[in-house]
């Protein structure tokens, strides 16, 4: 072996040490990730209650996934979430980064400022919401609506604002990391495209139309799929803001939670893990979809 190794070129032994090197971190990811996912899959065609054997069932599973109404009204609710939160949360943060950019006196103060709350665990914030939403006179915001006249609302507690209200502190939170993205991005273009146009006395919406948006479109194709994917994988916020259950009616359960319910509530292995992969698939398709849709034309 040590002969073999000598005998090697010095861009041989360079690749040697270099997959020597990805070894570690390789065989650990497969252990973490690809195994997982395999088994996942294999489950998926089984009934496994975790104490006894898996009992291979074939597509029975994914049978009684087409005619369950709940994994139906949940994978509705993730869409939701998804459709609701990443316009909402791009156009936030690209408009704040787009001004905070321009900002250069307390300019770092003011970016750690908002990037602070993606720091913050989220089931803290999701206890710190959910007060903010009680009756009065507990909750800040029904008190700030009695304060100018209007009526109480029921947030957490009606099937029509539950969901808005649990996503309002999942934006809130991802606005940071958005924020600071969308800063890099604007921080990469080139100055001498705006010296240009200043030159030639374009406007400020003619130069963002023109430079800006056309120049970030690798930091928003990089958002959008990030974003989407965690917005789709909400689980925190629900979980502790609706005592775990997804309510009002499920009306804000997402796919994650009703996966989380089946497998550790209810021990079905078998049908939490078929709904996993129809999460994975949902996942790569809205990526791979997204992808293609923003990739920049030739």
């Amino acid at each position: 072996m040590r002969g073999s190794y000598e005998r090697l070129t010095i861009a041989g032994k360079q690749a040697v040490w270099a997959w020597a090197f990805l070894a570690v971190p390789l065989v650990f990811y497969g252990v973490v990730r690809f195994y997982p996912t395999a088994q996942a899959f294999y489950l998926s065609f089984t009934s496994w209650n975790l104490l006894g054997e898996a009992r291979f069932i074939g597509v029975d599973n994914y049978v009684r996934l087409t005619q369950d109404p709940v994994f139906w009204k949940v994978a509705v609710n993730s869409f939701e979430y998804v459709a609701l939160g990443l316009p909402i949360s791009l156009v936030l943060s690209f408009v704040i980064a787009y001004y905070l950019d321009r900002v250069r006196f307390g300019h770092a103060l003011l970016r750690a400022l908002y990037f602070l709350p993606h720091l913050t665990t989220a089931a803290a914030m999701a206890w710190v919401w959910r007060w903010l939403y009680q009756p009065v006179p507990v909750g800040v915001f029904n008190g700030v609506l009695a304060d100018i006249g209007l009526p109480a609302q029921p947030f957490l507690r009606s099937t029509d604002q539950a969901l808005p209200a649990v996503l309002a502190p999942a934006i809130w939170a991802m606005l940071g990391f958005q924020v600071v993205i969308f800063l890099a991005g604007l921080k990469a273009i080139p100055r001498s495209y705006y010296e240009a146009a200043d030159i030639d006395g374009a406007g400020a919406w003619r130069v963002l139309r023109e430079i800006t948006l056309p120049l970030l479109r690798p930091t928003l194709v990089f958002l959008i799929v990030i974003s989407s994917i965690a917005f789709l994988r909400i689980f925190d916020y629900v979980y502790n803001m609706t005592n775990g259950d997804g309510g009002p009616l499920d009306s804000t359960k997402p796919l994650v939670l009703s996966i989380y319910q089946t497998a550790f509530g209810r021990f079905d292995m078998g049908y939490a893990s078929a709904q996993t992969v129809v999460l994975f698939f949902i996942l790569l398709a809205l990526t791979l979809l997204q992808m293609r849709l923003l990739r920049k034309p030739r």
